[in-house]
């Protein structure tokens, strides 16, 4: 019986949840990299170098960097209903607002303040999944969650290009109508978070009453079977200077480095086989729908083994390798498998690496520790755009610039091995193993 109502339960959860917070995450993906195409038109118009552009697309991740682990002890503090919508209509009017730059330092200033809008999303929605999810689910609720960012590439590439081929229209570019179009989704489904998200298990309506008393029971077993354990975190200051948390932000970073990097950049070098906008979209798309396949896949294995190090450590390898390949390819076939290689790697390996903090950490410690783990990884979004162009700019080629956002991933996997270790020797006294 309680194995037929925790599925009964677990289905409800991923029917009422996981749609509408998906379609979240992928307009928040949409804004915050749709910069890779409007730079067909935007860069020429507003005087914009290689490395300017690679400076501007980075910077989103310096504001959210400052302003993530506020903005998620505050969702905590407020819930996530309230919280959300007021992120989710900052960032689509701030998103809007980027069609008017006129030159650099404009460029520099709304991709800035992109960052501080937007920040607090990405680790509220993982902290609210935590909050609903028991832990033996959660990184299929997270793979499906995070599916959004390569969804989000494979449908709105070929929008964003299609919207790159219009005619100027009310004396606009379509660099400039392409920010305007991509923000409304924000504002309105900004309005509708409100109406849609329920804070806590125990608000659940939607949940019969022996499903609600189920998951609220659950979920404090969970809490209070971490709370005695050794290893176990609490706090909000204690999870900010906890050092398996700074490590999972550093292994983060090499992962979001790579991330970024194809958002920003891979339109662009697939531009450069002569595709037209409209084309590079669709092709961008291939690999990001080959990603999302696989990295629910892997979620699924990761949860029915309870298995996470090596979960990260081999996709971080694949996505290596294939910005390796991607850096040495000569013709277009060649760059497109590379960039299924790396899209696989880098989106397999982001569900299992959420599931590890909600292990050890629980309530204004795990608000503020997986924010951390966000907000330090994110940084990655701005080394691996900045280091392509800056190396572009230099080389004239974007190899040197991709074989070193692979080189950030093979130490992602590295750091996950020497976590696991650590974490195996304190909790058995010496006995290797692979959970950290």
């Amino acid at each position: 019986m309680s194995a037929a109502l925790e599925l009964r339960v677990v289905g409800k959860l991923r029917r009422r949840i996981l749609p509408f917070v998906i379609l979240l995450y992928f307009v928040s993906f949409l804004d915050r990299v749709n910069v890779g195409f409007a730079a067909f038109g935007m860069n020429k118009a507003i005087g914009l170098t290689p490395a300017m552009f690679g400076l501007g697309g980075g910077l989103f991740f310096v504001s959210y960097f400052l302003f993530e682990v506020p903005s998620n002890l505050i969702l905590y503090r407020v819930g996530a209903r309230v919280w959300i919508a007021r992120l989710m209509v900052s960032w689509g009017l701030v998103s809007a607002a980027s069609a008017f730059v006129t030159g650099p330092h404009s460029f520099y200033a709304l991709r800035f303040l992109l960052g501080a809008a937007e920040a607090g999303f990405f680790p509220g929605i993982i902290l609210y999944l935590s909050l609903w999810f028991p832990a033996r689910h959660r990184a299929v609720a997270a793979a499906a969650f995070m599916a959004a960012a390569p969804l989000s590439t494979a449908i709105g590439s070929p929008i964003s290009g299609a919207i790159m081929e219009m005619p100027p229209l009310a004396g606009l570019s379509n660099w400039q109508w392409l920010y305007i179009l991509e923000a409304l989704p924000a504002i309105v489904l900004g309005l509708l978070v409100l109406r849609v998200l329920t804070d806590k298990p125990e608000q659940a309506t939607w949940l019969q009453t022996d499903e609600r008393d189920w998951l609220v029971a659950e979920l404090e077993r969970e809490r209070s079977t971490r709370a005695a354990d050794a290893g176990h975190v609490s706090g909000a200051w204690a999870a900010l200077g906890n050092p398996r948390v700074l490590a999972l932000s550093l292994i983060y970073l090499g992962t979001s480095a790579g991330l970024y990097t194809l958002g920003l950049w891979a339109p662009l070098i697939l531009r450069q086989f002569g595709f037209t906008p409209l084309q590079t979209g669709l092709v961008n798309a291939v690999p990001s729908l080959v990603a999302i396949v696989a990295m629910i896949a892997w979620a699924q294995h990761s949860d029915r083994t309870l298995e996470r190090t090596w979960h990260v450590v081999i996709p971080c390898l694949l996505a290596w390798a294939g910005l390796a390949w991607a850096g040495v390819a000569q013709t277009a076939l060649a760059v497109v498998l590379a960039l299924v290689i790396v899209n696989v790697g880098i989106s397999a390996a982001k569900a299992p690496l959420w599931a590890v903090p909600s292990a050890f950490l629980s309530g204004a410690s795990a608000a503020a520790g997986i924010a951390l783990i966000n907000s330090i990884g994110n940084l990655g979004g701005f080394i691996g755009p900045f280091l392509i162009g800056w190396l572009k700019q230099k080389s004239g080629s974007y190899a040197g610039g991709l074989f070193a956002v692979g080189g950030l991933l093979g130490l992602s996997a590295a750091m996950m091995l020497a976590l696991s270790y650590q974490t195996a020797q304190r909790r058995d006294g010496g006995a290797g193993g692979t959970e950290p």
